[in-house]
């Protein structure tokens, strides 16, 4: 149940004064449709209105309230010119421009003779002073009660900012003074204020520096939300960890078996990280792990071992990827291995007929399954384990809440939960780890399989195009496989990533030969996508593939050394990154060339620049969180990133590890939430409604 003391928070906005339907749907899709939310949308600006200069002293440019009696209304003699009203005070003349202004509102507002407080930009026209729209007009007597530093808030089209700050003022004043919850020696050495405080502090902002992140007010706030977080976490973290799973304890026999058949030994990383695998898996307590790895570091070889060391225990192991051409991919190279082990593998995606997934059901229920691969279609009510001892999910991120909720039902199948691996390819900063997967223990697998070699990256404009062609045909001539990746588009239309691919398909078709060019996209048919693939793996194949960013993971062709961006300035860091991956894969040196359209913005510019300096992808992710933000380092459209309001991770990053490390004391002294801060802390939690999260990161 909601604490009572909370019941104003969750206050439907249409009950604010004022706040009709209309508004409220607006205000809704802008902030929320609570008064909480509106306590958590703060001003991105602010209007100082407290310089009050004499004309004589004024300086354009600046913000400025003037005390003026109001001249000559000078009207315009077509619509098309402004309205003119002359101003002034005892050391100089102002014109007052209204565009498009009702002269009876301006004969009412600004009465010749009268004196009047004007409020607005400062600017010159013709040596002369002016002021275009002033945006606040009040009388004399009324200028003291006037507020003379506004916060400024984001809008949406159709809201102005006088009824959006009317309407947040309405929201603040529900804001009841809540208990403290935060702990009071780490309180009182950052001499925060208390949260109602900060709360009004933060919607009232004085100066430019109140609207610091890392003002006391703001930092206060964002470390509630990051406590809330990181204390529903280890909420259920502490839930997970004390659920018994079945010890998957392997004998070694076909994990052996499958190096054997390896043309190489695992590396030290992989080694430590299968290490720490077995260990989990035998330990009785649920695995709930991420491994976390650069682009070709071999995850799929890790997540591989560590399925047959839960067959060797008598269980089976199901590998979930996000799109059917990795779940094949991930098939394809798995399929060796489970030969040399003498186990069954199957593949289920979302192609396959009903009748294949009910066999597929049917022959997992019945134990003829050891290892399954597949999409979504895994989490389908038919497919039933008879006893599933673990669970891979591959870029998790890339799942819904919803289809993660039902993987957790297909965990709990079988005699007991499933223990959970969850892999990412895309190198996630240390603070972004904490808020996405504070629950788990993590396993960082750095480094590269030996015989890869460092890539080499590039930029160039896009004026150099045909430059780029021939030097694409010379090395094509010379036996090579390319990647060329048509851009994004501003609005991520997949309809023009398509055009975009299609068109260039077209273009280097002419250029170098239809039969050396094979296009890939995600509006292909299923068949379809196969058929390029196939043609682009196949050494005799076409040796350029024009795709979409629909090859960014999993995609693995061992010939392919070169790859060109088109527009790469339109792609996230991380992204690129992930693209430049599926090259350099087999023997040969990776080359990738960014083209670009000048000119570059700086934060354009130094992502391209990055990704030329430097091949980590660790070093890539903490760049990219400095550069863009939390809401994109994992590129775009991600399911699972946490929603912040009020915590900026890129900034915040030394209060998440306090909260972490607060949220850590607080279930090891009082993992029920019984103690002294309980009352508060569970305040908290319904505050930012991670009651609600708690729930869902069961399902990892």
């Amino acid at each position: 149940m909601r604490p009572p003391i909370l019941f104003p928070a969750f206050t439907d906005i249409k009950a604010i004064k004022g706040c009709g339907p209309r508004l409220a749907e607006q205000i809704g899709r802008l902030a929320g449709p609570h008064a909480v939310d509106l306590w958590w949308h703060l001003p991105s600006g602010l209007v100082d209105r407290r310089y009050q200069p004499r004309l004589a002293d004024a300086v354009p440019g600046r913000i400025a309230s003037l005390h003026l009696r109001i001249g000559q209304h000078q009207r315009p003699r077509s619509p098309r010119q402004p309205y003119r009203i002359m101003a002034h005070d005892e050391t100089g003349e102002i014109a007052l421009v209204f565009f498009n202004a009702r002269p009876d509102w301006l004969a009412r507002t600004l009465p010749e003779g009268e004196e009047r407080i004007v409020s607005g930009r400062l600017e010159t026209f013709q040596d002369r002073l002016q002021m275009t729209h002033p945006d606040l007009i009040v009388t004399v007597e009324d200028w003291p009660a006037q507020e003379k530093v506004q916060p400024v808030y984001p809008l949406t089209a159709g809201l102005s900012p006088k009824v959006l700050g009317r309407i947040v003022a309405g929201a603040l004043a529900l804001a009841p003074d809540l208990p403290e919850w935060q702990d009071r020696a780490f309180h009182e050495r950052q001499h925060w204020p208390s949260w109602l405080q900060a709360l009004q502090a933060a919607h009232r902002p004085a100066e430019e520096a109140d609207l610091s992140p890392l003002s006391p007010a703001r930092a206060r706030l964002a470390y509630d939300e990051l406590l809330a977080g990181q204390l529903a976490l280890a909420l259920m973290r502490g839930r997970t960890v004390r659920r018994a799973a079945t010890p998957l304890q392997g004998d070694g026999r076909l994990v052996a078996k499958a190096l054997a058949a390896l043309p190489f030994s695992p590396t030290p990383a992989q080694s430590a990280c299968l290490a720490e695998i077995a260990a989990d898996l035998a330990s009785g307590k649920r695995m709930h792990r991420l491994l976390q790895g650069d682009v070709g570091s071999g995850k799929t070889l890790v997540a591989a071992l560590s399925a047959l060391t839960a067959v060797e225990a008598g269980h089976q192991a199901a590998i979930m990827a996000p799109t059917e051409i990795l779940a094949r991919q991930h098939a394809a190279v798995l399929q060796p291995l489970a030969d040399a082990a003498g186990i069954r593998l199957a593949v289920v995606t979302g192609r396959d007929s009903d009748k294949a997934k009910a066999a597929l059901g049917a022959a997992l229920e019945a134990g003829e399954i050891d290892l399954i691969v597949g999409t979504h279609a895994l989490i389908q009510s038919r497919m039933r384990f008879r006893s599933l001892g673990l669970a891979v999910i591959d870029e998790q991120h890339r799942f819904g809440v919803h289809q993660r909720i039902l993987l957790g039902e297909r965990e709990r199948a079988g005699d007991g939960p499933a223990h959970l691996l969850v892999m990412t390819a895309t190198p996630i900063p240390r603070t972004l780890t904490l808020a996405l997967y504070g629950d788990m223990e993590v396993s960082r697998l750095e480094g590269k399989p030996p015989g890869r070699q460092p890539g080499i990256t590039s930029m160039a404009p896009v004026d150099r195009l045909d430059d780029v062609i021939d030097r694409l045909r010379r090395r094509l001539d010379e036996g090579a496989k390319a990647y060329w990746i048509c851009p994004l588009v501003a609005d991520e239309d997949e309809t023009a990533e398509q055009a975009a691919a299609e068109g260039r398909a077209r273009m280097l078709s002419a250029v170098l030969g239809a039969d050396r060019v094979a296009l890939l996209h995600g509006r292909l048919k299923p068949a379809e996508k196969d058929a390029a693939m196939a043609r682009f793996a196949d050494p005799d194949g076409a040796a350029l593939l024009v795709a979409t960013t629909v090859v960014e993971v999993g995609v693995d062709v061992p010939a392919a050394s070169l790859m060109v961006v088109e527009e790469a300035e339109r792609f996230g860091l991380a992204q690129l990154h992930q693209l430049r991956g599926r090259i350099g894969r087999g023997t040969a040196q990776g080359r990738c060339l960014l083209l670009y359209t000048p000119p570059l913005s700086d934060v354009a510019r130094a992502r391209l620049e990055t990704l030329c300096e430097t091949d980590d992808g660790f070093v890539i992710a903490e760049r990219d969180l400095a550069l863009r933000g939390a809401g994109e380092v994992l590129g775009t459209r991600q399911a699972g990133l946490p929603q912040t309001r009020l915590a900026d991770l890129a900034v915040h990053g030394e209060l998440l590890a306090a909260a972490r490390d607060d949220a850590r004391l607080i279930m090891t002294t009082d993992p029920e939430l019984t103690g002294p801060r309980s009352a508060a802390l569970k305040v908290l939690l319904y505050l930012f409604e991670r009651d609600a999260a708690a729930r869902l990161f069961r399902s990892g």
